[in-house]
């Protein structure tokens, strides 16, 4: 603080300043998610919130305000500080011009309020209308199939045990582990308004992380694992943690409206640490 306050130019002293405060808030807001996520770990191992509070020097009082209170720890599953939510972006051939589709547009907005209820920073980009996206940064929650993108097909490509796939009547999503095939209820006759998502998290190509990875094989697929994320997002961070995983979300919409009233688990949840 002193070598700021030491600064001679005002606007430079401004912009520091403001820099180093947005930094430290987020500072303060991740060591608060890691302290109530180790209370509840111990709680959770059999340890008495007495006992915690003994062997941490701390007050009874103090564990069970320190519990209740800051930012949940199952935030973590979207990422910690920044994160950045990603949408494609469509060519608009009335136009000309790059355009948000209205689905992603919602898909986006929805992820973006679900990581803020959780103390987080976030920021938005999009995949270009020929496929561009930095998947080497750290935070991202990218929601793309594998059409719009060739970076992103070469991620999923490198998923163990979730494929995508191509067929005459469009996308599908297998499981190499059982062979079972999830499509879109679009594509049977007579047609239903379901859909087949893929959630999972996946290495960057650098090498250097992971990125959370969303993709229906219709919008309707995408709005309906956010659905399930606002809805189950402690259960999945207490079964893979901020580790590598896959899994196919099977969704229920409404056919008039295309929101998703149904999202479950329709596979397993794989953690690639144990393929």
């Amino acid at each position: 603080m002193d070598k700021i306050a030491a600064i001679d130019d005002p606007y430079l002293l401004l912009r520091v300043a403001t820099e180093r405060l947005n930094a430290a808030q987020q500072e303060v807001t991740e060591l608060a998610r890691l302290r109530r996520r180790v209370i509840q770990e111990l709680h959770a191992q059999g340890m008495s919130y007495a006992q915690i509070a003994e062997k941490a020097g701390l007050s009874r009082g103090r564990i069970h305000q320190i519990r209740h209170t800051g930012p949940a720890p199952e935030g973590a599953f979207l990422g910690v500080g920044t994160v950045t939510v990603v949408t494609p972006l469509r060519h608009d051939a009335a136009t000309g011009r790059s355009m948000v589709a209205l689905d992603d547009m919602r898909a986006g907005k929805r992820l973006e309020d679900l990581a803020r209820t959780f103390g987080l920073n976030v920021a938005t980009d999009n995949v270009t209308v020929d496929g561009q996206i930095d998947l080497n940064r750290p935070g991202l929650l990218a929601i793309c199939g594998p059409r719009m993108s060739e970076a992103m097909r070469q991620a999923y490509d490198a998923d163990p045990v979730i494929h995508w796939e191509r067929e005459e009547t469009g996308w599908k999503l297998v499981d190499t582990r059982t062979g079972r095939e999830y499509r879109s209820g679009s594509q049977l006759d007579p047609a239903q308004p379901t859909d087949s998502a893929f959630l999972g998290r996946l290495p960057r190509p650098d090498g250097n992380g992971s990125f959370l990875a969303i993709a229906g094989i219709h919008p309707n697929g995408s709005l309906g694992v956010i659905h399930l994320l606002a809805n189950e997002i402690a259960t999945l961070w207490g079964q893979v943690g901020d580790r590598r995983f896959s899994c196919v979300v099977g969704v229920e919409y409404d056919p008039q409206t295309g929101e998703p009233v149904r999202a479950e688990l329709a596979s397993p949840l794989y953690r690639h640490e144990d393929t």
